[in-house]
């Protein structure tokens, strides 16, 4: 995800949740670039966190304001702006 000024990181998601789920979860705050639920490389499942692109970085206060911490099947959401990633050496 390229402009990380317009990231959403998403975390304590229900491992059930689906990158269509996550889009949709977001879909009142703007159009999504795309959303992206983090999978373990070995096994394919779920790590629990993800990733949402908004198409404006103008969009991510309010999401994060009013997602974070909201109830998601049964779950209480961590919402943040995310971090770029750090490089690898």
């Amino acid at each position: 995800m390229p402009n990380h000024e317009a990231t959403v990181y998403v975390g304590n998601l229900p491992w059930q949740t689906t990158e269509d789920d996550l889009a949709a979860l977001f879909a009142d705050y703007g159009p999504i670039v795309d959303a992206r639920v983090i999978q373990d490389r070995v096994t394919g499942r779920s790590c629990g966190y993800g990733f949402v692109q908004l198409s404006s970085p103008d969009l991510v206060p309010r999401a994060c304001a009013e997602l974070n911490g909201r109830d998601y099947r049964g779950r209480s959401l961590l919402v943040s702006p995310a971090r770029p990633k750090p490089p690898r050496h």
